[in-house]
């Protein structure tokens, strides 16, 4: 893998900054490149250098943060629920303003969109309707039982100021999914 020149990597990090930042300002709609360039302090060059427009940068911001997500979920493929949660819950602290962004009225549509297709990849081998308490359930419905409400509990979380540590989420959570799944 080649080396990322260190310029290129803080230009690219103080344009995403600017882009949350704005957003949790205002509508997207509204953002323009020059508000993203003054924002992070570079050229408007240097701006289409690294992407086509603010919707190719949005659309690599959140397909980074999904990534990651699911670099976690690897990770964490092989223990309990509870103790697969924490990471993501603090991965999600950390990344406070671009997911209370996103999951806000003034945020991107689509983030929610694909947060819960992601988590529908995540969590259909985790679905079993073949015996035990889910026997008699649609796959699909509880399928989307669960990532509907896992996204809603992150929602809530994030929206409402993490009012809980990410601790306490994943213990929460985890109870839940072991107690659905």
């Amino acid at each position: 893998m080649p080396k990322v020149d260190r310029r290129i990597a803080k230009s690219q990090e103080a344009i995403k900054n600017a882009l949350i930042k704005l957003m949790s300002e205002k509508s997207f709609d509204d953002i323009t490149i020059q508000d993203i360039s003054d924002r992070a302090n570079v050229s408007r060059g240097t701006i289409y250098l690294h992407y086509l427009d603010k919707f190719d940068l949005l659309d690599k911001l959140i397909e980074e943060h999904i990534n990651e997500m699911g670099e976690i979920c690897e990770a964490t493929s092989s223990v309990e629920y509870k103790d697969a949660n924490l990471p993501w819950f603090e991965y999600l602290e950390s990344n406070y303003l671009f997911f209370s962004t996103m999951l806000a009225s003034k945020g991107a549509p689509s983030f929610r969109r694909q947060f819960h297709e992601f988590l529908v990849e995540e969590f259909k081998d985790e679905v079993d309707t073949s015996q035990g308490k889910n026997h008699e359930l649609n796959e699909d419905v509880l399928l989307q039982f669960i990532v509907t409400s896992y996204v809603g509990i992150v929602e809530w979380w994030i929206t409402n100021g993490m009012p809980y540590p990410p601790q306490v989420m994943a213990e929460q959570v985890g109870i839940l999914l072991e107690r659905n799944l």
